[in-house]
């Protein structure tokens, strides 16, 4: 069930497109701009593709003097690497931009990760590979997605490996699952 779920919001984020996701982009660039503002060290996914865009979130993160770092998976794993204006990117696993450099050890606030769709307790349906639900494990970071109204669904069940988000920002309001810090 996952599967098909996976592929009909893949396909449902495609065609949201032109100037509907420009609109919905910056208002979600607004929102997260306003409620993530006052941390210092984030770690967030560099988008692609049909995702919600986070390029020029992560610009103006940059650009207000915040630590940022992009995830770059490793084997089973998935480590934050430091990225500064600049920075050359590689096709990493499944085709997605990564950073390379030193993995970082520092203390990241605020944890921003990619969705498909997202349920009302706040639990993601991701790509599959689990990657994001191991890395949150045990994290302390306010975990954060970004995405757009129509990925909120209660299509899906989550699983017990499956680590819930604290809010998520989309372009029509800000949703509070957890505990936000």
């Amino acid at each position: 069930m996952k599967d098909e779920l996976r592929y009909k919001y893949k396909i449902k984020r495609k065609y949201f497109q032109h100037s509907r996701r420009e609109v919905a982009d910056g208002a979600i660039f607004d929102a997260a701009v306003a409620c993530l503002g006052g941390y210092d060290d984030f770690f967030i996914y560099y988008s692609f593709g049909s995702e919600a865009d986070t390029h020029r979130l992560i610009d103006a993160l940059l650009g207000l003097g915040k630590r940022v770092s992009l995830p770059r998976v490793e084997g089973d794993g998935m480590s934050a690497v430091p990225y500064r204006r600049g920075d050359v990117l590689r096709r990493g696993a499944f085709g997605v931009p990564e950073p390379a450099g030193q993995a970082c050890g520092g203390d990241i606030k605020v944890v921003i990760v990619p969705l498909l769709a997202v349920n009302s307790s706040g639990y993601r349906l991701g790509y599959g590979g689990g990657y994001y639900d191991r890395y949150l494990k045990g994290c302390t970071a306010l975990k954060v997605g970004v995405a757009y109204d129509f990925q909120l669904t209660d299509e899906f069940k989550e699983d017990e490996w499956d680590e819930p988000l604290d809010m998520l920002i989309t372009e029509r309001g800000v949703y509070y699952f957890g505990n936000p810090t």
